[in-house]
């Protein structure tokens, strides 16, 4: 008879593979796009090239207040005062280790180990970033809603090719599976939990308004990154429109478990982009350079204060 320990390690060890698979499918899909579209991309790198500097610096600074928009999330998730400082550090060494590991592993990783050095139990730590990252989803799917109506006949399907028709239904599969394993009814219960430990935030007005204004502050920030960096390559679509389209590829993506949306988001992106009538190349400049300002410029500083936190025992 299994005991209850080798169940565990049996379910997590069932559980990596799935995520291992479905980030693998994520990430080939990814690695396919690229290469039949390669032109185009490498066009869109030309055009960055040579984009208005003044607005990609605005999306520079936009791209740094994320970090201090998800500390502010992350504060108003639990109870107890975190370091502010050290709070904001975790969260761009989080940023940066969220793009190694699948489904948001490294982050949440990151995110754990700084709650508990901060006196919060595991389990306590883990609903903490559950209530950050349902807050987060619920305020995109409510500003996808004020805004859809402001941007009519916006969002709509692209036509995409059978094969990638096929992938998406592959990974959802994948995502899926574990929901008809053992591990299931723990994921219902963790749900429960999350759902209480909202309700008891929310009687703390200043924890709720930090865990909702975070939430809010990070998206629109994200939002305000993309029309930075469309402006600074000249595409022809207004703030709220790129805001829509940025809020509507973001939760797609999320449903997939790449490395920090890597592969998804920018396929999504990419889209809605060309959906919303942007030429490809101009749609392929923009991705990259959202990507360019919220992934690779902050990549290695992030890793190197991943690095003085875990040396300090910051994490």
């Amino acid at each position: 008879m299994t005991s209850p320990a080798g169940l565990t390690a049996s379910l997590g060890r069932r559980r990596a593979r799935w995520q291992a698979g479905a980030c693998l499918a994520v990430l080939l899909a990814a690695l396919y796009l690229v290469h039949r579209h390669w032109s185009t991309v490498e066009s869109g790198a030309g055009r960055l090239a040579v984009a208005d500097q003044g607005w990609l610096l605005a999306g520079a600074v936009a791209a740094i207040g994320t970090w201090a928009a998800s500390a502010l999330a992350q504060q108003g998730a639990v109870v107890p005062r975190l370091p502010g400082p050290r709070l904001v550090a975790a969260q761009f060494a989080a940023s940066a280790a969220n793009h190694l590991l699948p489904a948001g592993l490294g982050g949440g990783a990151v995110n754990l180990r700084f709650l508990t050095r901060c006196g919060l139990p595991a389990g306590r730590s883990a609903g903490a970033l559950a209530v950050k990252a349902a807050a987060g989803a619920a305020v995109r799917l409510a500003l996808i809603a004020l805004l859809a109506p402001a941007c009519p006949g916006l969002l709509r399907l692209p036509h995409v090719s059978p094969t990638a028709v096929a992938v998406a239904l592959g990974v959802v599969a994948l995502a899926a599976a574990p929901l008809a394993t053992p591990w299931w009814p723990r994921c219902r219960r963790a749900l429960a939990g999350v759902v209480d430990d909202i309700r008891a935030l929310h009687a703390r007005p200043a924890r709720a308004a930090a865990l909702w204004g975070g939430s809010l502050a990070f998206a629109g920030l994200h939002a305000l990154v993309l029309i930075a960096v469309t402006r600074a390559v000249g595409l022809p679509l207004a703030p709220l429109q790129v805001a829509l389209l940025y809020l509507a590829a973001s939760s797609a993506a999320a449903l997939l478990p790449s490395p920090g949306g890597l592969g998804s988001l920018d396929a999504a992106l990419g889209l809605a982009l060309t959906a919303a009538g942007t030429p490809g190349a101009a749609a392929a400049s923009a991705v990259l350079g959202y990507r360019l300002l919220t992934v690779w410029l902050p990549l290695l500083p992030g890793l190197l204060v991943l690095g003085v936190l875990m040396r300090r025992k910051a994490l």
